[in-house]
């Protein structure tokens, strides 16, 4: 008895290090034809301190967490390395805000496709996990606007 209790506590000691992430609301902003580029959006809310250290998908060739921000006066967007997400506390994903960027799309997105996601994090112990997301694409005018909860 004294070992099934033993093991249940290192099970459940392992899982809440591993930094249990809940993803809401994902979506990927629709492209145009021979458009080499889009963003993902969504909220991550994460049981333990945790940062977002990658993505990929399988319709871009390349995925970078990205910032925008408005230096001087004009929006400027930039890669980042991760992006921490504390305890317990949403971060949004926006446009006008963090996103996920997909480069070097292999198609089209089109309204009504689902994209699949693989998003990476890493705890306070650097120890990888993944969560996998499918991420239906809307038109940006189906988007809320920067800092409107999403639906």
């Amino acid at each position: 008895m004294i070992r099934i209790a033993l093991s249940f506590a290192l099970f459940a000691l392992a899982t809440a290090a591993t930094g249990q992430v809940t993803v809401k609301d994902p979506w990927v902003r629709a492209t145009v034809p021979a458009q080499r580029a889009t963003a993902a959006f969504m909220q991550l809310v994460a049981a333990q301190g945790t940062r977002l250290v990658a993505a990929s998908s399988p319709v871009a060739g390349m995925a970078e967490i990205h910032e925008m921000s408005m230096v001087d006066g004009v929006m400027k967007m930039r890669a980042i390395k991760a992006l921490d997400l504390p305890a317990g506390k949403a971060v949004v994903l926006d446009p006008g805000g963090y996103h996920v960027m997909l480069l070097e799309l292999k198609s089209q997105v089109r309204v009504g496709d689902v994209v699949p996601l693989t998003l990476v994090f890493e705890d306070r112990e650097n120890r990888r996990t993944t969560v996998d997301v499918k991420a239906p694409v809307r038109a940006l005018a189906e988007a809320p606007a920067p800092g409107m909860p999403m639906k």
